[in-house]
C-alpha cells in the first residue's frame, strides 16, 4: 500500500488543539483541508450546540455528570474512547456532507488556482512523503499521505496550506487567510478503511455534483 496501517502498539505523536492530531512514522494519513468560508457560521454555530447536546444525552444515558466547562473539546475526554470515536465519526459525516454544497467563492473551481494545490501537493512527493489519492475540491481537498516520521506530518501541512494561499492570494489580488486553521486529519487503521477513502476520494465529485474541469482528481497506481 501507500505507507503503513496505523499501530496503537507503536509511538505516536499528538498534538492537541480543538481536536486532537495523530502522527505516526510512515502511516497513512487522510487529510481534509477547507477554505475559509466553505461552511456558513451559522452552520458552525448550530454544530457547537448540537455537540453539547450530544454530550448531554450520552451522559444522561449513562449516569454520568458532566463538568461546568462545557465546550465539546472538554467533554470529548470525559468519554470512553469508543464514544469518542463515535462522536468524531458522527460529526465528520456532518462536516463531509456540508463541504458538498459547495459554500463560499468555490475559488477552486477555477482550474488553474486548483492547480496550485496539486502541484503542491506532489512537489515533495517521494522526498518528503508518499503522496497517495488527492481531489482538490471547489472549496476543499481531500488526500491520503504517509509520511516518513511524525514530527514532519505537521510542519508539511502547514507549508502547503502557506504557500497555496500565499500564490491563490497573488493570483486573485487578495489578502488574508484562505485556509480554515487546523485541518482535519485521520490515521488509516485498516486495508478496508484504505479503501473506502480511495472510493471516496475517487467518488467526491460525483457527490457533489461536478463535472470535468471544476475538480482535479489524481490517483497513485500502486
Amino acid at each position: 500500500m501507500l505507507g503503513n496501517l496505523f499501530d496503537p502498539n507503536d509511538k505516536l505523536l499528538v498534538h492537541d488543539r480543538l481536536r486532537p492530531h495523530w502522527a505516526q512514522s510512515g502511516a497513512i494519513v487522510f487529510i481534509t483541508a477547507r477554505t475559509r468560508d466553505s461552511i456558513p457560521k451559522e452552520v458552525l454555530l448550530r454544530w457547537e450546540s448540537e455537540k453539547i447536546q450530544w454530550f448531554e444525552q450520552l451522559a444522561c444515558k449513562l449516569g454520568k455528570q458532566l463538568p461546568q466547562d462545557r465546550h465539546w473539546s472538554n467533554l470529548l475526554v470525559q468519554f470512553e474512547e469508543c464514544h469518542q470515536r463515535e462522536f468524531l465519526k458522527h460529526f465528520d459525516r456532518c462536516r463531509e456532507m456540508e463541504l458538498d454544497k459547495c459554500h463560499g467563492e468555490c475559488l477552486l473551481r477555477n482550474n488553474e488556482l486548483a492547480r496550485i494545490v496539486a502541484d503542491s501537493l506532489l512537489h515533495f512527493d517521494k522526498s518528503r512523503y508518499r503522496m497517495g489519492d488527492f481531489v482538490i475540491m471547489p472549496n476543499h481537498f481531500h488526500a491520503l499521505v504517509a509520511f516518513c516520521d511524525a514530527e514532519s506530518m505537521e510542519k508539511q501541512i502547514s507549508s502547503w496550506l502557506h504557500w497555496t494561499a500565499t500564490q491563490i492570494n497573488r493570483r486573485t489580488g487578495r489578502d488574508g487567510h484562505f485556509w480554515q486553521q487546523e485541518p482535519f486529519d485521520h490515521l488509516v487503521r485498516s486495508v478496508e478503511q484504505y479503501k473506502y477513502l480511495r472510493k471516496y476520494i475517487h467518488e467526491n465529485p460525483k457527490k457533489a455534483g461536478l463535472v470535468e474541469g471544476q475538480f482535479i482528481y489524481r490517483r497513485l497506481d500502486e
